[in-house]
């Protein structure tokens, strides 16, 4: 066996990290085909539900309640078994997920520009301004949102559009905060100052280079956010005061089952796994994001 040679040996190392960042690579991808697989399944479910559930979700029959899933002695007719009235669990598991799927796409977004747009002002403004719009975010941060839920709906009633301006007003907030941070050290870099120095206006720098600069910031708390507002959509709906009664949604489905638990699992544990797995791979996308946006996450793992 012929020995390694000083060339060899000095190229072993560099072999050695080639294969370790390779397998790290491949962990990474790995780690995000199957978070994104869930919310490519999540996707469809949500948009698809028209075309893909097999029974009316609504549809109660009563001589049919209770009826287990089919790898549980159930029949193909109910995949899923029915719950307590008689409506089949897996078509509305897939309008469940068309509800967590709206309510994502309108309080993600709106959080995001209404937070950004105060974090921006707050922070390059500053002084007196800066002070009362921070103040608004401490008000809105102290504000506790199931007791304001539950104030709305016994003024107004349960409803979805309550459950979204109730996660607008719990989530914008940090949004807000991080903003704020970037822009008050990103005012001082030499880039910014600049552009005062040629005339450019506050605007034309917040939008040009200061909106830029936190983007990655802004798209990794969108990420993480999702989860959070999937899982508290469906506890405002556990709670009676969220989507109204019969309203497909998964927390709805867990509280109307709840109380039939010792005689049917299937009611409670299928909505119940659904969230867990939601909001399971939200939180592993949202790390992925934030590793992927974040120089000095990348390397860490």
């Amino acid at each position: 066996m012929a020995r390694p040679t000083a060339e060899t040996a000095a190229q072993a190392p560099v072999v050695a990290v080639e294969r370790r960042w390779g397998g790290r690579r491949w962990r990474r991808r790995l780690g995000l085909s199957v978070p994104a697989l869930i919310a490519l399944a999540l996707l469809v479910a949500g948009v698809g539900a028209d075309w893909l559930a097999t029974h009316d979700p609504e549809f109660l029959n009563l001589g049919g309640r209770l009826q287990p899933p089919v790898f549980d002695g159930g029949s193909w007719d109910h995949v899923l078994g029915t719950d307590q009235v008689g409506r089949d669990i897996y078509s509305r598991l897939l309008y469940g997920a068309r509800i967590a799927l709206i309510v994502v796409g309108i309080v993600v977004p709106g959080a995001a520009l209404v937070g950004t747009l105060i974090g921006l002002v707050a922070g390059w403004v500053g002084g007196l301004t800066g002070q009362l719009l921070m103040r608004l975010v401490d008000v809105q941060l102290a504000l506790p949102a199931m007791l304001f839920a539950v104030l709305l709906a016994s003024l107004v009633g349960p409803s979805l559009r309550n459950v979204i301006i109730i996660l607008l007003i719990w989530t914008w907030p940090a949004y807000a905060r991080l903003v704020r941070a970037d822009v008050l050290s990103l005012r001082e870099r030499d880039f910014v100052t600049a552009s005062q120095a040629v005339g450019a206006g506050p605007a034309w720098i917040m939008r040009k280079h200061l909106f830029p600069n936190v983007l990655n910031s802004i798209v990794i708390i969108m990420t993480l956010e999702v989860a959070l507002v999937i899982l508290a959509e469906a506890a405002l709906s556990f709670l009676g005061v969220g989507a109204p009664a019969g309203t497909p949604s998964w927390g709805r489905m867990i509280s109307e089952g709840r109380e039939f638990m010792h005689v049917a699992w299937w009611p409670i544990w299928l909505p119940g796994l659904a969230l867990l797995t939601i909001a399971l791979t939200g939180n592993l996308m949202g790390d992925w994001v934030r590793d992927a946006l974040d120089p000095r996450l990348r390397n860490v793992r």
